[in-house]
């Protein structure tokens, strides 16, 4: 009978746990840095135990050997907030990124919105492009996230940001299709019959010149909405990271870069 309640305890719990977890608000996310510190935070229980400490091993590592701090955020809900300024303003509440270079990255995904937004801080804007911010959210996290693999999304998302403010990330290039076959057709008989006039054994073609064609192929946009760059903007000053586990956000500032996306 004892064991009984015990277990109706442990359910009891989680189920309140769960409850709060799914009601917690935006703007109670951004008012309350964690405490302690912690670069990963999911109020949705969606990642395991074992999933957050193994991105945070990575992200404290990259903060200790560097100086950049990515903050990991998932929430329920944006409550009718815009995600980029949600982004920009739980960055700015948290003070995410380090005061001297302004090297924070918040990674922001709202899960039941379908939601996500990379914002770079001031000093990793040249690094992480609103561009390559872009194509880390569309090639990268989306299709996991599509098929609810959230870990992988944020894991492999993460490498790439990581790649990204290293320098290291290369943007997939569309393949190119080449020249069709009726295009070389055309091209060949373009020259048969420029070669006819050039040489006067044609008959019959008077005051013609032959074109120049080119396939003018312009920029193909993503497979789902993106934006770039809008949001809030400013500066804050903080504490540093300490060594051995997450010592707390350093104060740096955002000022609008990075995309955002759904899923």
């Amino acid at each position: 009978m004892k064991f009984a309640y015990i277990l109706l305890f442990v359910f009891c719990t989680v189920l309140t746990i769960d409850a709060f977890a799914q009601n917690v608000s935006m703007q109670d996310v951004i008012k309350n840095k964690p405490n302690p510190p912690k670069l990963v935070n999911d109020y949705t229980n969606t990642l395991t135990l074992d999933q957050q400490q193994a991105l945070e091993r990575k992200l404290v590592t990259l903060d200790d050997s560097t100086f950049i701090q990515i903050a990991v955020v998932i929430v329920p809900t944006l409550s009718d907030m815009d995600v980029a300024d949600a982004a920009l303003e739980l960055g700015r509440s948290w003070a995410v990124g380090n005061k001297k270079n302004n090297s924070g990255v918040v990674l922001l995904i709202a899960k039941n919105d379908r939601k996500l937004n990379i914002s770079p801080g001031y000093g990793l804007e040249g690094a992480l492009t609103d561009i390559e911010a872009s194509h880390i959210i569309q090639d990268i996290i989306r299709p996991n996230f599509k098929g609810e693999d959230y870990y992988r999304g944020i894991d492999e998302g993460t490498d790439a940001i990581i790649k990204a403010v290293k320098g290291e990330y290369q943007t997939p290039r569309k393949k190119d299709k080449g020249i069709s076959t009726g295009t070389i057709l055309l091209i060949i008989l373009l020259v048969f019959i420029f070669l006819a006039i050039t040489s006067g054994g044609g008959g019959g073609f008077t005051g013609s010149r032959g074109g120049t064609f080119m396939s003018r192929r312009g920029y193909r946009g993503f497979n789902g909405p993106v934006t770039w760059g809008g949001g809030l903007g400013g500066g804050w000053g903080g504490g540093s990271s300490g060594g051995g586990g997450f010592g707390g956000f350093g104060g740096g500032s955002f000022g609008g870069g990075g995309a955002s996306g759904s899923w």
